[in-house]
Order: C-alpha cells, then sequence, then structure tokens
C-alpha cells in the first residue's frame, strides 16, 4: 500500500513539476537564447536545465523563494557551468553563427527588429557570465531584490552593476561620432 501512495505522490510531484515548468517555461527560452549561439546547443541546454530542476524540485521550497526565482537558479547555473565546459573544449571561439541570424530573422516583424534583435543578443551572447545572468533577470522585469536572490548579491550591488551594465550597453549600441 506504500507503494501505490508513494506512486501517487511521485506523480503528483510529476504533474507539479510539469505544470510550474510550463508556467514558466520562458524563463528557460530566455535563459537558452541568451547562452547558446545556435538551436542545438539551445535543445541541449533546454533539457539540461530541465533535468537539472526535476532532479532539484523535491528539495524545492515555495515559503522559501518563488517558483521563478529558483528556477532562474538553476538554468542559470546549468547554463554557465555548460558554458564554462564549452570554453573549456572550444577555447573561446565566439562567431555568431548565420543560423542564429536567421532564427531572429523568423521571429522579428521586420528586417529591423531582427538586426536590432541580433545586435541585442550577439551583445549579451558577448558579457561575463554574471553581468549577462542579471541582464536577463532586469530585462524580464525582476525586482532587484528578485535578482539578488537569484543571484547571491546585494540588492544595492544589483543596482550598481545594473546601471553599469545599461550605460555599458548604451554605449556599444550607440556609439558616439566622437570616439
Amino acid at each position: 500500500m506504500d507503494t501505490i501512495m508513494m506512486a501517487g505522490t511521485s506523480e503528483d510531484l510529476q504533474q507539479r513539476f510539469a505544470a510550474l515548468l510550463a508556467q514558466h517555461q520562458g524563463i528557460v527560452l530566455k535563459v537558452a537564447r541568451a547562452y547558446c549561439h545556435d538551436s542545438e546547443e539551445r535543445r541541449d541546454l533546454l533539457q539540461e536545465i530541465s533535468i537539472q530542476a526535476w532532479r532539484a524540485f523535491p528539495a524545492f521550497a515555495p515559503e522559501r523563494a518563488q517558483f521563478s526565482t529558483w528556477l532562474y537558479r538553476i538554468a542559470l547555473n546549468v547554463a554557465i557551468s555548460q558554458l564554462r565546459h564549452q570554453r573549456l573544449r572550444l577555447h573561446h571561439h565566439h562567431d555568431v553563427d548565420a543560423a542564429r541570424i536567421d532564427d531572429l530573422a523568423a521571429v522579428a516583424d521586420s528586417a529591423e527588429d531582427a538586426a536590432s534583435l541580433a545586435q541585442l543578443n550577439a551583445l549579451i551572447r558577448s558579457l561575463p557570465a554574471l553581468d549577462r545572468a542579471l541582464l536577463l533577470l532586469h530585462l524580464d522585469d525582476c525586482s532587484h531584490r528578485q535578482i539578488s536572490e537569484v543571484l547571491g548579491l546585494s540588492p544595492g550591488n544589483i543596482a550598481t552593476r545594473l546601471h553599469r551594465l545599461r550605460q555599458q550597453l548604451r554605449q556599444r549600441l550607440n556609439p558616439s561620432p566622437d570616439r
């Protein structure tokens, strides 16, 4: 009888996890887009994030963190770990491939939107891992408190880093003709 109850509990856990993951799939997709250059890498990362989130789900405590915050932590940790592993293998190969630009063009409403989106994603991918994570969370309208919970930094540090990062991105996206 305990086995049946355990199976039901396990099934309930699987259903709750699947529902929460489906509800927050945008988080996983954003992280994958920011950390992967092509669709094959994105699929691998999406799968690895899902696996690691499922493995950690039994320890998830809703009273300590929102599911979205918890999922961001896992997704970013997995993405950063894979990025480190990949960099060790590829020795900092940073080419933006044509397939990625084609993917963006298919999603964008116009050629100008596609070019802007491609430029923004290339800039995001070129950022250090912590800044990349910070920017993703900011673009997802997370508060400084939520970002600090995900990244383990103080809200004041988040505000300072975010201000500097926005200035840096503005300069890179709109370089002044004087320089």
